[in-house]
């Protein structure tokens, strides 16, 4: 199945009420079980490359690893560049063959965040592809503290920048190992009072479980990003494979190892989604 765009899959699931996960992926391992999960559960996926994950591997490169997976994949997959902060960065992943492009103007005033959203969307919808904006700051566990969305801005946000998909700052946070927050539902339906534009929740994985069910089935909020929970389980499959054999040292043997466990975790967070 070829790559589809994140309109392609937003839109049917803000009709329909779920939600698609947008996984972070940091190589070859997850991609893989990602997609394989996907499949097991008959449903879409967004394939994410943030900022670590590109400074590992080259755009044109992580554009043909995730090409070959959704032309081979039974499943809609969307290649998504996460957190792109440049128009440079979007052109290259443009050009790399990705069909989603997340621009991140969030830290900048909101005039300057919008008409350079509106610069990338323009871009995108030109080249038939989708673009993601993000207004209201989403901060980072340990660092950065988050700056809630303003649900008129975010409204003048989704009109002015034309954008498929809007990231919003409501309680959540990136790099959370807990879920022992929660998000602010009064502001999410006030945002959604304010646009039809499909929502998205960056730092899903903070997000206490019965909520993003929720969520995915009675919001707007159509797409959650999901990155450290699934770190954190490839790391402990990683972790078991090494040690289980300490004289062991063929990379390819280990890190195959990790495949199902990854793929059973990331099929557990799929089914909350849908």
């Amino acid at each position: 199945m070829p790559l589809v765009t994140l309109k392609d899959v937003l839109q049917p699931a803000l009709r329909d009420g779920y939600a698609v996960a947008g996984l972070v992926t940091l190589g070859w391992e997850d991609m893989r079980a990602y997609v394989a999960a996907a499949e097991a559960e008959g449903c879409p996926v967004i394939l994410q490359a943030g900022p670590s994950c590109r400074a590992h591997t080259p755009l044109p490169v992580l554009g043909k690893m995730f090409r070959h997976l959704a032309e081979n994949a039974a499943v809609p997959v969307v290649a998504h560049l996460d957190h792109g902060y440049t128009a440079d960065e979007c052109k290259e992943a443009l050009d790399s063959g990705f069909t989603s492009l997340m621009f991140d103007g969030s830290r900048k005033p909101l005039a300057q965040n919008i008409a350079e959203t509106a610069a990338i969307a323009e871009m995108a919808h030109a080249a038939g592809i989708s673009c993601e904006g993000e207004i209201g700051f989403v901060g980072y566990a340990d660092g950065e503290a988050s700056a809630g969305t303003d649900p008129n801005e975010a409204a003048t946000f989704a009109r002015e920048t034309g954008v498929d998909a809007m990231a919003i700052s409501v309680g959540n946070v990136h790099l959370q190992q807990d879920k022992d927050g929660g998000l602010d539902e009064p502001r999410i339906r006030a945002i959604e009072a304010a646009t039809d534009v499909p929502l998205v929740i960056h730092g899903g994985s903070g997000v206490p479980v019965a909520q993003r069910i929720a969520l995915a089935r009675g919001s707007n909020v159509c797409k959650f990003n999901i990155g450290t929970e699934l770190r954190m389980a490839f790391g402990q499959a990683l972790r078991t494979a090494v040690n289980a054999d300490p004289a062991r040292f063929d990379r390819v043997q280990i890190l195959k190892e990790t495949h199902d466990p990854l793929v059973a975790k990331a099929r557990e967070v799929l089914r909350g989604f849908r």
